[in-house]
């Protein structure tokens, strides 16, 4: 019976960690499996989450798991899951070393990887100065010369929220523009340039910009890089049959529910709205769903 229990959580960070903590509370017997790769790992702050504005990704996070393991019913593996199979009643859990483990319930925190781009220089400056978000990181690069890599609608909707905290906005279409001929010279009525030579390389300092290369030889001065990516979740949702929308999320409802029963899914892998706040609240709240669940089943 020691491998068998009430709720697994995959993923132990911030939505993970959250959803442990209120089954830990309402006496739930709780496995935590997490390989240690959280997406911001390359952040050197985080911001945007009271009391915990400014620290690092690491210290929220060692904090708060310190805190759910203070919980006898908490237990955390380090590991990396490789296969889950439904059951008649719950689920197996077998990692990649061959551990199993059995559950009534699964909560899938297991957020999702970024997909960097092929230009030089990019991965080593993801989350230090090529950045995903102006709520988490554009404070920090307000009023500086900063730049947009995005092309399209998303393009121009992006550069109105970056606008805001800089007026000095160049956009990267890193290719021939998909704009409009309207969003094109609205940008222009604003003073924002529009770049459609392809990147080829980032020049850096630990992570630092200092500037960007085009394949045609051209060089563009920089602070920041503000960037969209693309993602593949972290975990194989093939293996259960669970549902993805059609940007490449879990579905879930409102109760963060998956299209498979005892299935819940929260954080990073169900919204593109990524932030320790966001991830912090939709654990919390999966976890009291996944208790309720289980209080009607056993009542």
């Amino acid at each position: 019976m020691e491998n068998k229990f009430d709720v697994i959580i995959i993923g132990g960070s911030y939505s993970g960690l959250s959803a442990a903590m209120a089954l830990g509370r309402s006496l739930r017997n709780v496995l935590i499996i997490d390989s240690g790769k959280p997406c911001n790992r390359q952040t050197p702050h985080s911001h945007n989450f009271i009391t915990h504005d400014g620290k690092t990704p690491k210290e929220i996070s060692e904090l708060a798991k310190a805190q759910v393991l203070e919980y006898k019913t908490v237990e955390f593996h380090n590991g990396a899951v490789a296969k889950m199979k439904k059951e008649s009643e719950g689920f197996t859990i077998k990692t990649e070393t061959g551990e199993e483990f059995n559950t009534k319930k699964l909560i899938l925190a297991s957020g999702i990887k970024d997909l960097m781009r092929n230009i030089s220089g990019f991965a080593e400056c993801w989350g230090i100065s090529v950045i995903h978000c102006p709520y988490c990181h554009g404070y920090e690069v307000r009023g500086e010369v900063t730049g947009i890599m995005a092309n399209g609608d998303l393009a121009f909707d992006f550069t109105k929220l970056v606008y805001n905290l800089t007026k000095d906005v160049t956009l990267f279409t890193n290719g021939k523009s998909t704009l409009t001929e309207e969003q094109t010279e609205k940008l222009h009525q604003n003073k924002i340039n529009i770049i459609e030579d392809e990147i080829e390389n980032i020049l850096h300092e630990n992570g630092y910009i200092q500037k960007v290369i085009f394949k045609s030889g051209k060089e563009v001065s920089l602070k920041a890089l503000y960037a969209k990516i693309g993602f593949e979740q972290n975990i194989n949702t093939e293996d259960l049959g669970i549902e993805l929308n059609e940007n490449g999320f879990i579905k879930v409802d409102m109760m963060q529910k998956t299209n498979v029963p005892g299935v819940f899914a929260c954080g990073d892998n169900v919204t593109m709205m990524r932030s320790v706040a966001n991830a912090v609240a939709q654990g919390n709240f999966a976890g009291a769903v996944v208790n309720k669940e289980l209080s009607e089943e056993e009542f």
